[in-house]
Parts: structure tokens; C-alpha cells; sequence
């Protein structure tokens, strides 16, 4: 009966990435064959609603000239990638989950996780996320990748070797810390002062009705997502209160969060190059890191991969956005139709 049952949750799974790819598919077949509106003869006026979306939708194609689609691009990125070791690297919300209203809530989809999986098979795998490392964990469940949390500053190696590679330096790097095997955490020593900005934040924000202070063990993101818009300002009054008696902590802002860290110079893209390092790809021409975020401490990412020359630094976005990044991906079903992509190109050409 368990047989049966894994065997169907399997089929329900491999559906509905058929279902993704091919949607996917259909939407980039009519992206890449759209024809330039000017050309076109006046029609007759649209609903001011229909004329928004137009020119939105013009705006997103005018901005991926610029950053065009990863899936459309697919087969001449990895054209460069036969003799190459490919690394991935991945933010969690708005990349793998959907940006959803309760943090709480961001749950990773089976068919996500597959499509992971699938690629943590072939290549070294990393999330990156802002979010403490443990809650990064429960929502991903899978013991072959590396996690990555508080913006890069706690770093676990995955519980069994990604592959022949890298079994030597996982197992140099596990530490006495049960199955944790911690790498390496630069901000340790602010973890009071953390815990004691939590605290503080969370008795003076109490009286604000929807604010969600999360403790990131590392960092601290105060969520306002669900806080009315006329309290805002004195959401922030309140924070950047708390934080004139703690110069050593850094604030940055993100998608209707405001975060606060040690203001150390430790990011994500420090820890993609530290990773590289770990992994013996530091100064190896024969790398290519793949890093797929849509967040604003993702583009520290990025700029490491412009300034390395090296890999495709990928932004989730579907809207136009300053980015360093080389290539884009419209939302998280994109981004599991090109790790399936990239699971299948590796997997035929195994």
C-alpha cells in the first residue's frame, strides 16, 4: 500500500511539472513570436484597464531585451556548459515559494521540490535565503542541498555529500553539532545584540495591527505586508527608534519588509564566493554558478557573478526592475520549468 501510494504521489508530481513546462512553453512561444506593435494599424480603443495591461506588458518586453528570458535563452547558455562544472544557487521566497502575505505560509509546492531534487542529483545546490537556516529547512526537506540563512551568514553543507567531488571537504567541514554540520557563521558574536533587538521590537511595534517581527537568528525582518498603509511611517518611526542604541546593526528594505542585520561586510554574494571556495570552484575557469533570486540582496549575488565574469546571475521578476542580472525568469513556475530544463539537458547528455 505505501508502494502504491508513493507511486501515485510520483505520477501526480511528474503531472503537474508537465503541466508547468508546457504552460510555460506556450507563454514564451508567444513572447518570442509577438510582433512589434508600432508596426501594427490603429485599433479601436481599449478599456483604460486593457490599456494598462498593454502597456505593461510592453514595458516587461522593452525591459527583457535587456535581461531576456532564461528559457528562451536556455539551449545557448548551456551551449558553454558541456565541459563546465555547473553550481546552483538558489533565494527561497519569490524564487521557489510564492511571496504570500504570512511568512509562515511560504510552503515550497511537491512539484518544486522535485524539480530540485532532481537537480541537487547532478549538481552542487545551494539556497540562499534571508530567512534563519532551520525554517529554510522545514520548508525545503531535502538532505542534498546546502542552506543557506540570515543573508548568507549561516551556512550548513548538506547531510550527505551532493557527489564524489565534494564528499572530502563535507565531511572536513562537518562539526560536532548533531546532523547541523555547520560551516561557517561570521556574525556569531551579535547574536545577543539580535536577541535583544527582537525583543525590544516586538514589546514597541505590539499596538501595530499586522506587523510580524521575524527572528532570523542572524538578522531580523519586520514584516508589514499586512499592516495598514497609514501606520507604516510609524512602523518605521518605531524601528529606526530602536535602532539609534544599536550603531553596530545594519537596516535594509526589502518587499514591504525592513531588515536588520550586523553591519558587517557579509552578504549573499560573500557567501556564493565563500561556497565557491568550500567547494574547490573558487578560481576555477571550468565553474559556471547559476544564481536564480528575486530579491534586493540578491543582486550582491549578481554583482559578484558581473564582476567575476563568470556564471548567469538570473532575476525572478515579473515586472521591470533595476538588476545587475544577465538574464530573467517571470515567477517560481518559470523557474522550475528551467530547473527541469537544466535536470533534462544534464540528465541526456549524461
Amino acid at each position: 500500500m505505501g508502494l502504491e501510494r508513493l507511486r501515485a504521489q510520483e505520477i501526480e508530481t511528474n503531472s503537474t511539472e508537465k503541466e508547468v513546462i508546457d504552460e510555460n512553453e506556450e507563454r514564451i512561444a508567444k513572447m518570442s513570436s509577438r510582433d512589434c506593435r508600432c508596426d501594427e494599424p490603429t485599433r479601436e480603443l481599449q478599456s483604460n484597464e486593457d490599456e494598462v495591461e498593454s502597456s505593461a506588458e510592453e514595458a516587461y518586453a522593452a525591459w527583457m531585451v535587456k535581461h531576456p528570458s532564461a528559457l528562451i535563452a536556455f539551449d545557448r547558455m548551456m551551449s558553454i556548459a558541456k565541459e563546465k562544472m555547473v553550481v546552483v544557487f538558489l533565494d527561497y521566497d519569490g524564487t521557489l515559494s510564492p511571496i504570500v502575505d504570512d511568512p509562515d505560509r511560504a510552503f515550497m509546492s511537491d512539484s518544486m521540490r522535485s524539480a530540485v531534487n532532481k537537480v541537487a542529483q547532478y549538481f552542487p545546490t545551494c539556497i540562499i535565503s534571508g530567512r534563519r537556516r532551520d525554517k529554510v529547512y522545514e520548508f525545503v526537506k531535502l538532505t542534498n542541498v546546502y542552506y543557506v540563512g540570515s543573508h548568507g551568514m549561516d551556512i550548513m553543507a548538506p547531510l550527505k555529500p551532493v557527489d564524489e567531488i565534494d564528499s572530502t571537504l563535507h565531511e572536513q567541514a562537518i562539526k560536532e553539532k548533531g546532523n547541523e554540520g555547520v560551516l561557517f557563521q561570521p556574525a556569531e558574536e551579535y547574536l545577543p545584540m539580535i536577541e535583544e533587538v527582537y525583543s525590544e521590537l516586538k514589546e514597541k511595534t505590539k499596538e501595530i495591527q499586522g506587523v510580524l517581527i521575524e527572528n532570523n537568528k542572524f538578522c531580523i525582518s519586520v514584516h508589514f505586508r499586512r499592516v495598514d498603509e497609514e501606520d507604516w511611517s510609524l512602523l518605521e518611526n518605531q524601528v529606526m527608534d530602536t535602532m539609534k542604541n544599536y550603531p553596530a546593526l545594519l537596516i535594509t528594505r526589502g518587499r514591504k519588509v525592513i531588515e536588520i542585520r550586523p553591519s558587517i561586510k557579509w552578504d549573499k554574494g560573500r557567501a556564493l564566493e565563500y561556497l565557491l571556495e568550500t567547494l574547490g570552484f573558487g578560481n576555477n575557469d571550468k565553474t559556471l554558478p547559476l544564481y536564480i533570486g528575486d530579491d534586493r540582496t540578491d543582486e550582491d549575488a549578481f554583482k559578484i557573478l558581473q564582476r567575476r565574469g563568470q556564471g548567469y546571475p538570473i532575476i525572478v521578476s515579473s515586472v521591470p526592475k533595476d538588476t545587475e542580472a544577465s538574464y530573467s525568469l517571470r515567477d517560481p513556475s518559470e523557474v522550475m520549468s528551467f530547473l527541469l530544463h537544466l535536470f533534462r539537458w544534464k540528465k541526456d547528455s549524461s
